[in-house]
């Protein structure tokens, strides 16, 4: 059995608002029940530990998906989320893959995350697969923190400024993502029309570009841990 580690973001801060982020709800349980129903075991750690902060838009009945009304009903799984692991007491070597689902969250505490940045790159230098979706590939800073010139060249998805202008928020975060991961040398592909899904995979990293890309990446990942990944990826 193959065992998958989430990792979410503590965070729930935004910048010049009252206004609270965290995890996108179906950034997390899209992917989620993508590895359970795959026969997957998932552990979910964050950097706080504990019960990760939940971003209130992503419950609204707009953007609620069939994967978190499953939630909702799984005990199991909510008492996981309740109780994820600190972030600084994983290990790479129990895992088989990592994920990163998003939220605005993880531009505060993952991007700046010592561990965290590590952890990626204890994956990748195992042969192990990293993924992250929407505004986890944040995680990918603290990756270049550790070792600079990570990102230079590498082919990523991510939220793109447009987006995050559309939805209001560009004003609330510290940076634009997109912005940030291609002054770092990144090229950041995203779908055509905003909101679109979107997946990029370079070698053993997987990114999506948004919460409708979260359930493709996470099928992304799998197909590369089973070999049937192909060599590029665009939904």
């Amino acid at each position: 059995m193959k065992n998958i580690l989430m990792i979410l973001t503590s965070h729930s801060g935004m910048e010049n608002t009252d206004g609270k982020t965290g995890v996108w709800l179906g950034e997390f349980t899209d992917p989620y029940y993508e590895f359970i129903d795959a026969g997957y075991h998932v552990e979910l750690a964050s950097q706080k530990g504990g019960r990760p902060p939940v971003d209130p838009m992503s419950e609204l009945t707009e953007n609620v998906t069939g994967s978190n009304r499953r939630f909702q009903d799984d005990e199991v799984a909510k008492a996981a989320f309740s109780h994820t692991k600190v972030l600084d007491q994983v290990s790479a070597a129990e895992y088989d893959a990592v994920f990163y689902p998003g939220g605005h969250g993880p531009l505060w505490d993952l991007a700046n995350d010592n561990n965290s940045g590590i952890l990626i790159l204890d994956f990748l230098d195992s042969g192990k697969p990293v993924a992250a979706v929407c505004h986890g590939p944040a995680a990918l800073i603290s990756a270049e923190r550790q070792r600079p010139g990570f990102l230079r060249g590498k082919i990523l998805s991510a939220f793109s400024n447009t987006e995050e202008t559309l939805v209001g928020r560009s004003g609330n975060v510290p940076y634009l993502l997109q912005t940030k991961l291609e002054e770092l040398g990144a090229e950041v592909k995203t779908a055509f029309v905003p909101f679109l899904s979107h997946v990029e995979k370079d070698g053993l990293l997987i990114t999506g570009q948004n919460p409708l890309s979260a359930g493709p990446a996470a099928k992304a990942l799998i197909n590369l841990l089973t070999g049937h990944a192909e060599s590029g990826i665009e939904e």
